[in-house]
């Protein structure tokens, strides 16, 4: 699995916003085995050189985000923003188009991606399991698709399972990341079962009540989807089947 020019060994890219502390979120961040976190600028400003000190001392990559941004003026300058701040061309993409569920809005994304792509940005964006804005996304230049699970912070974990089977079956050859909605390790473990190639989520690690051992239950879970699927799963049935053989059995009279 590579993202545009890295190949992280860790399948797990965590969020940065709503901890407790800056303590507990250095400790969540080393706990997720994670190599890549996400941050959004106007957290960033708002939490001034402290927040930017414990990013220097954790020494992640940084996937600067575009979140709450609902134009794609507001999306582009943002980027360009996130891009001086942090020093890097990627950026992970947001268009929000709902208020209420934060879909994304499919035209000033795809809109969004094209202008950001032209200008050198490695975007990742924030979609929808819809084959037709993410075939839109990859002829805008984007090489990484990030469809959401559930709305942003609803734990609900993957309410389209039958869609998301049939994005990452059509999409076989593309870095797919299941981003927003996951709320337990299960359904992290899930959607690394069904081959997608990482999981991001804030809201699940930050607002537990452990975020520390949420953190390192998400790492061994999303871990352990992933060797399930290099495994391979056993088929599933209609009926059942016998895993002990009639044959060789006692027979009593």
């Amino acid at each position: 699995m590579n993202f545009y020019d890295y190949a992280p060994e860790s399948r797990f890219l965590l969020g940065t916003a709503g901890y407790p502390s800056p303590e507990i979120l250095g400790q969540a961040i080393e706990a997720s085995g994670t190599e890549i976190i996400t941050v959004s600028l106007r957290r960033e400003g708002g939490a001034g050189g402290a927040f930017r000190d414990l990013l220097t001392r954790l020494n992640k990559r940084v996937l600067p985000n575009t979140a709450g941004c609902h134009t794609v003026k507001e999306a582009v300058t943002t980027a360009h923003m996130a891009r001086e701040l942090f020093n890097t061309r990627w950026i992970k993409l947001e268009v929000i188009g709902h208020a209420d569920t934060l879909q994304p809005d499919p035209f000033g994304l795809v809109e969004a991606a094209r202008i950001l792509c032209e200008e050198g940005f490695q975007v990742f964006p924030y979609t929808t399991e819809d084959l037709v804005l993410g075939e839109k996304l990859l002829e805008a230049g984007c090489q990484v698709l990030m469809p959401w699970g559930a709305p942003i912070g609803s734990g609900q974990g993957l309410r389209n399972i039958e869609g998301l089977r049939t994005m990452r079956a059509w999409f076989k050859d593309v870095p797919l990341v299941v981003d927003a909605g996951i709320g337990t390790p299960s359904q992290a473990a899930l959607a690394m079962e069904m081959g997608f190639d990482a999981i991001l989520l804030n809201t699940a690690v930050a607002k537990a009540q452990d975020p520390v051992r949420m953190a390192s239950a998400f790492r061994d879970a999303i871990h352990a989807g992933q060797q399930a699927l290099l495994a391979g799963p056993m088929e599933r049935r209609d009926m059942a089947a016998a895993s002990t053989p009639v044959f060789g059995l006692a027979e009593f009279n």
